[in-house]
């Protein structure tokens, strides 16, 4: 069983998913791939201690605390591909970013391949279904542009703007 929780942030409300005890999922209401590989029964459980961690964590976040991402345990559901780029996400630190291209570079080095297309790495970031938490807003272009985020490109800015980022050399992308 899959349970869930609503959560109100100042970018929207939030749904927020876990089965067995661990956080599967948390998407803005709206974006894009929206409980996209959810395929069970969910029942609202807004008990559910990891739910409970869950806004405990948003809530620090959304106050300007840094709250580790290691203190929830996180079980997003994705190929094997995705959960390292997903990993790699994880180590963005708390107001800075990162490209596209990075992360394609860091994946050749685990995957033991020559180069990785920044593209499939998009792919799997765009599919990251713990949105915040496993921190996607924080990656950008190559070219510095904002360029991809299911949420929207004006949540992004608003996380990047919440997280301190000097985001006037980054452009609005598609």
């Amino acid at each position: 069983m899959i349970y869930t929780s609503n959560y109100n942030s100042p970018i929207g409300k939030l749904l927020l998913a876990s089965k067995g005890h661990q956080l599967i999922g948390l998407w803005i209401e709206g974006q894009k791939y929206f409980l996209h590989n959810i395929k069970e029964e969910m029942q609202k459980n807004d008990d559910e201690m990891i739910l409970i961690k869950t806004k405990d964590w948003l809530n620090k976040y959304f106050n300007g605390e840094k709250p580790n991402i290691s203190d929830l345990d996180l079980a997003p559901i994705g190929s094997d591909f995705a959960k390292n780029v997903w990993k790699i996400l994880c180590k963005i630190p708390y107001g800075q970013v990162t490209t596209y291209g990075e992360i394609a570079k860091e994946m050749a080095e685990i995957m033991h391949k020559p180069k990785m297309s920044a593209q499939a790495v998009g792919g799997a970031v765009g599919h990251n279904p713990i949105s915040i938490i496993i921190p996607c807003h924080r990656v950008v272009g190559t070219n510095g542009s904002l360029t991809g985020y299911a949420g929207g490109i004006d949540k992004k800015i608003k996380l990047l703007e919440h997280e301190k980022v000097d985001i006037k050399n980054i452009k609005a992308g598609k």
